[in-house]
């Protein structure tokens, strides 16, 4: 009899310039169950543009995340974004995927801004191009060496194997595919609001068209509110976030964070814009929005208006089971956009 061998379990660890987010879920015969889910926060400037500023708090707070719990791995998988990642759709002569694997540093040459020798590279064959049927259209992913190594690096300090380093769009995108099936020729667009950095998506078919980092995120609103009005971090974020904080003045604290929300929104609307001045036969038709920003009052009705299509804010548990007895309904729906890098990095499998 041949043992077959079994894929290794993995859980993922999003780690965020704001938190840290952990979900361990149980594939099932229906779809996934979820198993493990927590987070901790971290320092303001732990983390910026996706470097990691302070190793020490990070691995901390990844030892802090992880004790106590029983986990059925220390396989991890966990992801990038920021300025140290290159994302493009290229075209290129039509050939199989074991030449282009071969070729790839040489084509990759042309379209990185980074030395070769610096980057970690990735590809996925989308198809053949539409306008020259001797092309085919390649999705080339490129991540500088020394961020992998620095997330590997604050992994393996807390005794954690990385076993899958994906990016944060592509995560969400797998989130989203698992809760919201894609309607064959719907173009949507899925908007990662971070705290430092938001990822946007857009995507027709199951396939990324366009993949863009905007370098402003939830965390410059609470920095506005707490420079105007002279408060801690801590305060100004829990007041962004829907708590009471005594001696602030909540209209005048409200109209600022409008104004910052608003700010933001438009920067999200622009990146959109562009993708679409340069695309005019497609049309989105729907934006779905996650991250710790799409916990802003009415962040979906800004960016609804902006984008001028409907947004929804989508919801990474909403076809995977959990067991009530062991996680609150009610907690798992106000947290769970925060989630959503998180949960589409725990469907990865090891070698997928």
């Amino acid at each position: 009899m041949i043992q077959l061998r079994r894929k290794k379990s993995i859980f993922a660890l999003d780690i965020g310039s704001y938190a840290i987010k952990l979900v361990e879920l149980k594939k099932t015969k229906k779809n996934y169950q979820l198993v493990n889910l927590n987070s901790v926060t971290l320092p303001p400037e732990a983390i910026i543009d996706g470097a990691l500023m302070d190793s020490g708090a990070i691995t901390d707070a990844i030892r802090e995340l992880i004790s106590g719990s029983k986990y059925r791995t220390k396989n991890v998988s966990t992801s990038i974004s920021g300025h140290s990642v290159i994302i493009k759709k290229i075209s290129l002569q039509a050939m199989t995927e074991d030449e282009l694997a071969d070729s790839i540093q040489w084509e990759a040459e042309q379209y990185i801004p980074f030395d070769i020798a610096d980057v970690n590279l990735d590809f996925e064959i989308l198809g053949p191009n539409e306008a020259d049927s001797n092309q085919m259209d390649v999705l080339l992913v490129a991540a500088k060496k020394e961020i992998i190594d620095d997330y590997s690096g604050v992994l393996s300090d807390v005794d954690l194997t990385p076993s899958v380093m994906d990016i944060d769009a592509f995560a969400v995108q797998n989130m989203l595919e698992l809760n919201y099936p894609p309607q064959l020729g719907e173009m949507i667009v899925v908007i990662n609001i971070g705290a430092e950095l938001s990822n946007i998506n857009v995507i027709m078919d199951g396939i990324s068209l366009f993949t863009r980092d905007v370098a402003s995120g939830g965390g410059q609103i609470t920095e506005d509110l707490q420079k105007h009005f002279g408060i801690s971090y801590e305060d100004a974020d829990n007041f962004v976030r829907g708590m009471d904080v005594d001696g602030l003045d909540d209209s005048e604290a409200k109209t600022l964070i409008k104004a910052s929300t608003d700010s933001l929104s438009y920067e999200i609307a622009r990146t959109i814009d562009f993708f679409l001045a340069t695309n005019s036969e497609y049309k989105i038709v729907k934006a779905y929005i996650c991250g710790g920003g799409a916990k802003i009052e009415g962040i979906e009705n800004i960016l609804s208006d902006k984008l001028k299509i409907p947004a929804e804010i989508a919801d990474p548990f909403k076809e995977i089971s959990f067991n009530e007895k062991k996680f609150d309904r009610e907690y798992l729906k106000d947290v769970a956009p925060v989630f959503g890098v998180a949960v589409g990095l725990a469907i990865r499998e090891e070698g997928d």
